[in-house]
């Protein structure tokens, strides 16, 4: 078991919070003496304060700049697509 306390402001890692849960992508964007501030990226991009002490059941990966540039570009590539179709109805 591991906590938010590991994990580095700016990096971008692959978690799951519970056994069962699946793999999220996060990005810590701030951290506080008490908490950090985290993006959570799924369908849609959210942002939320987690507890250094809030527990995440396992760290799967700290993502590498290239492959955080590769997912950006693929996830850009998917929001512009979907603003195309809702301007198209």
């Amino acid at each position: 078991m591991y906590s938010y306390e590991l994990l580095e402001p700016g990096c971008y890692y692959l978690i799951q919070e519970e056994e069962n849960a699946p793999v999220t992508m996060i990005k810590v964007a701030l951290e506080s003496d008490y908490c950090m501030f985290i993006s959570v990226y799924g369908e849609t991009e959210s942002v939320e304060w987690k507890r250094k002490s809030d527990p995440i059941y396992d760290i799967v990966e700290l993502l590498s700049e290239q492959t955080v540039k590769q997912w950006e570009s693929l996830y850009n590539n998917n929001q512009d697509a979907f603003n195309y179709e809702d301007g198209e109805e």
